[in-house]
């Protein structure tokens, strides 16, 4: 169901499975899962809007759908803090789409087998074919099998930060004024 690049491990997998039907239910997508040791561990979860940007309104709703859902279900047993997050300007590339989407821009690939003596590839995303992401390199054109990468995300460059400026600027924002209202009653009630 869900690739290793958006969910590596069994557990991922396992939360994925359980948590994906909340994300997507508030109209976004899962681009990311990752369980992390350490005490305590992180549950990190990557999410975007299906048609556009996510706003840390939108992460908060999802942080809060999330959070109740897992003290319900209590999947994970050991101590952790629940980190929710868009992608980021240098995203991590999980899904066939994301490849498609960013062509022409600079990315790192790495594979879990090693491929003409490597691992890891860096270059111009060319898009996909069939069952293939393309990445110029040095050498030419290369076709990797999305089940062969381990890794993916987009390479920080002025270029990538330009483009995701364009696509800001281009949306509108949307203000709720009833939300500004309510807090500014709030506001008012504390400084009394």
């Amino acid at each position: 169901m869900f690739n290793n690049l958006i969910a590596m491990s069994y557990m991922d997998k396992k939360l994925a499975e359980l948590l994906n039907p909340i994300v997507e239910d508030l109209g976004f997508e899962m681009v990311r899962i990752r369980l992390s040791n350490g005490d305590p561990s992180t549950l990190q979860i990557m999410a975007d809007r299906k048609n556009g940007q996510i706003g840390i309104d939108d992460l908060a709703d999802i942080n809060t759908s999330i959070g109740t859902l897992l003290d319900v279900e209590n999947p994970i047993t050991e101590n952790y803090t629940l980190e929710i997050s868009s992608p980021g300007i240098d995203r991590p590339l999980t899904r066939e789409k994301d490849f498609d989407a960013y062509q022409g821009f600079e990315a790192k690939l790495e594979t879990t087998e090693v491929i003409d003596g490597r691992r890891r590839f860096k270059g111009i995303l060319a898009g996909t074919s069939e069952d293939e992401v393309l990445i110029n390199i040095e050498e030419g054109t290369v076709g990797l099998k999305f089940n062969w990468l381990s890794d993916a995300r987009l390479v920080l460059s002025d270029e990538l930060v330009k483009q995701m400026l364009r696509k800001r600027n281009t949306r509108k924002t949307i203000l709720n004024e009833e939300k500004f209202d309510e807090i500014d009653t709030q506001l008012e009630s504390n400084e009394e």
